[in-house]
C-alpha cells in the first residue's frame, strides 16, 4: 500500500503538471486543491512512526481512527436496542428525559423486558393498596442520632456526590437551584465547597475526601479552621467523610490538569498545573478508633450537624471495625452513604470501574445487617447510590435496607447529558462535565434547574405510587419481602430469602453471632485497618 501511494502521488503530480501546462491552469488549480492536501497527509503518515496503520496505509489508515471516534455515537443511536445499552440503556435515559421535561412517560403495548429471564425483579402489590390521592408525595427521612443537635429532614431522593471541576459551574448551579426548588439536598462531591454550591441556596451535604479540599492546610492535612468556617454555613446541612466511591474504591479521586483552572485551584486550596489526585487514604485518622474521635470533632466544629461517612464496601472486617468502634467509644455516625461498585460519573481506571468494590444491593444488605447486629440501626440512616434513576430503583434499595437514595448520573441526564462517555476528556458536548467555556455556555441554568426539580418530583412520585400499590405508607416501612427476583427459569425468591435479616444485637454476644459472620468479627480491629 505504501508503494501504491508513492506511485499515486508521483502520477498525480505529473498529471497536474501536464494539465496546467498544456490545458487549463484553472482546472489544474481545482484538482490541486483536492489532491495535494491528500498527498501531504500521506507523506506525513509515511514519515511518522507512532501508528503502524497510518504508516502502512497512508491516508486510508486514518479512516480507522475516524471510525473509532464516531463508533460510540453510531452504537448508541443506530445499533443498540432500547434495553441493551450501557451503562444506562435507552429506556432508562428516555425515562429521565421525559420526567425532567414533564412529558408523557407512560409506555404502550406492555413491557419490553423478558419477565422469565434470570434476574428479572418485581414488586408484590396489595389487594388493599393505599389511596394515592391521600398519599404523601414528599416523604421526609429524619437524619440525626441522639448525639446530633441539628437533625435534618431529607428527601428520599437526592443529588449524589459530583464535584465542581468534574462538573461545570453551570451544571453545579443548575443542580443546586433544582435542589432548592424541589426541597432535596445536593452533595458537593469531594472537590470542595464552591460558591456555585451556595448561590442557589439549596441544601448542601459537604463531602470531605482524603484531599480535604476546602478544608486543608498548605501541606494537604486537615484544617479545623477552614472546616469550621464552611461547615457552619446555613446551607451546609450535613457533612460526609468520604472513604471511597464506586467508580474507583481504594484509588483516590482524579481531576485531570486540563480541568484545573485558577478558580478550581483556589476553591480546593491547591496549586495549579498538575493533575489533582486525592490520596487513597485519610491522614486525619489511621484506624476506626481514631475515626470516631474525628467524627466527634467535626460534629463539635459544625455546631452539631449530622456527620456521616461515604463508603464503597470492600473488606467486610474493616466496616465491622467501624461498628465496633462506635459501640466502644459511644460515638455515633448519623448516616452512612453506601456507594455500589457499579457507581461512578468521572475518570477511573477500567479495572477499578469493572472489578473493585461490592455491588450496591449486596453492600446495602451487609451494612444494614451489621448495624442491626450491633444495635445501631435505630440511630443511623443508610443512604445509597449506584445506578438509581427510577422509582423502582428507589423502592428496591429501600427494600434491602436503605433509608433514602442519591443519584448522580440520573441527575446528569436531567441536565441534558447524552451519555457521550466523554466525562474524562474535558470535551463533554452538553456542557455538563467540562470546563471549556464555549461548551459550558450551552448549558442554560435557568432551563436546566427546572428539569432537575421536575425529574426529582416525578421520580419520588413514582416511588410513592409503587409503595401505595404495595400497601406501604412510608419509606421506613418497605421491607425485604416486598421485592421478588427470578433466580432461574423455574425459581423465584424474595429479597428476604436472598438476604436473610440479622436479629437485633446478634453481633454483640459470642453465642448469637451467625456462623458466616464470625471470621469477619474475629479479624475486625478498631486500632488497625
Amino acid at each position: 500500500m505504501r508503494k501504491i501511494f508513492i506511485g499515486f502521488a508521483i502520477i498525480t503530480i505529473l498529471v497536474l503538471g501536464i494539465i496546467g501546462f498544456f490545458y487549463s491552469k484553472i482546472l489544474c488549480l481545482i484538482l490541486a486543491i483536492i489532491f495535494v492536501p491528500l498527498i501531504i497527509l500521506g507523506i506525513i503518515d509515511l514519515l511518522q512512526t507512532k501508528q503502524t496503520i497510518r504508516r502502512n496505509f497512508p491516508v486510508l489508515g486514518r479512516m480507522r481512527y475516524f471510525m473509532e471516534t464516531i463508533r460510540p455515537g453510531i452504537q448508541q443511536y443506530f445499533v443498540e436496542s432500547d434495553t441493551n445499552g450501557a451503562p444506562f440503556n435507552r429506556l432508562q435515559r428516555t425515562l429521565v428525559y421525559a420526567r425532567s421535561k414533564k412529558q408523557t412517560n407512560t409506555v404502550p403495548f406492555g413491557t419490553q423486558l423478558n419477565v422469565y429471564e434470570q434476574g428479572y425483579e418485581w414488586i408484590n402489590h396489595s389487594v388493599n393498596p393505599i389511596d394515592m390521592h391521600k398519599a404523601d408525595f414528599n416523604p421526609k427521612v429524619i437524619i440525626g442520632s441522639r448525639q446530633c443537635l441539628q437533625k435534618y429532614a431529607a428527601s428520599m431522593f437526592n443529588i449524589s456526590a459530583m464535584s465542581f471541576g468534574s462538573l461545570s459551574k453551570n451544571a453545579i448551579m443548575a443542580l443546586n437551584e433544582g435542589a432548592k426548588m424541589g426541597g432535596f439536598y445536593h452533595n458537593t462531591g469531594e472537590g470542595g465547597l464552591s460558591p456555585y454550591h451556595l448561590q442557589g441556596d439549596g441544601d448542601v451535604v459537604w463531602n470531605i475526601g482524603t484531599g480535604y479540599f476546602s478544608a486543608r492546610n498548605a501541606d494537604g492535612t486537615f484544617s479545623e479552621l477552614e472546616f469550621e468556617k464552611r461547615a457552619t454555613l446555613q446551607n451546609v446541612k450535613m457533612v460526609e467523610i468520604k472513604f471511597s466511591q464506586g467508580a474507583k474504591p481504594g484509588h483516590g479521586g482524579i481531576l485531570p490538569k486540563e480541568k484545573v483552572t485558577d478558580e478550581i485551584a483556589n476553591i480546593r486550596l491547591v496549586s495549579k498545573g498538575q493533575d489533582i489526585i486525592s490520596p487513597p487514604f485519610h491522614t486525619a485518622f489511621t484506624n476506626a478508633f481514631e475515626l470516631m474521635h474525628f467524627v466527634a470533632k467535626l460534629r463539635k466544629l459544625s455546631g452539631g450537624k449530622p456527620i456521616g461517612i461515604k463508603i464503597c464496601i470492600g473488606q467486610k472486617a474493616q466496616f465491622i471495625a467501624i461498628c465496633k468502634a462506635m459501640v466502644q467509644t459511644n460515638t455515633l455516625l448519623d448516616f452512612i452513604t453506601v456507594d455500589g461498585g457499579e457507581g461512578g460519573t468521572g475518570a477511573a481506571p477500567l479495572e477499578f470501574t469493572d472489578h473493585v468494590g461490592m455491588p450496591l444491593r449486596d453492600a446495602i444488605a451487609f451494612v444494614h445487617d451489621a448495624l442491626v447486629g450491633y444495635n445501631l440501626k435505630n440511630e443511623i440512616k443508610i443512604i445509597c447510590s449506584g445506578k438509581i434513576v427510577s422509582g423502582f430503583d428507589i423502592v428496591r434499595s429501600l427494600a434491602i435496607g436503605a433509608d433514602l437514595c442519591n443519584s448522580a448520573r440520573g441527575m446528569m441526564f436531567a441536565l441534558g447529558c447524552i451519555q457521550a462517555l466523554e466525562c474524562n476528556t474535558n470535551s463533554c458536548p452538553t456542557g455538563v462535565a467540562t470546563q471549556k467555556e464555549h461548551l459550558v455556555k450551552g448549558l442554560v441554568v435557568a432551563e436546566k434547574n427546572i428539569r432537575v426539580a421536575n425529574y426529582h418530583k416525578e421520580t419520588v412520585k413514582s416511588a410513592v405510587e409503587l409503595m401505595c400499590a404495595a400497601g406501604i405508607k412510608h419509606p421506613d416501612d418497605v421491607g425485604r419481602n416486598v421485592m421478588h427476583k427470578r433466580v432461574d427459569e423455574h425459581n423465584i425468591k424474595t429479597y428476604e430469602d436472598l438476604y436473610p435479616e440479622m436479629e437485633t444485637g446478634n453481633l454483640l454476644t459470642e453465642n448469637t453471632i451467625p456462623e458466616n459472620w464470625k471470621k469477619h468479627l474475629q479479624i475486625a480491629n478498631v486500632e488497625k485497618w
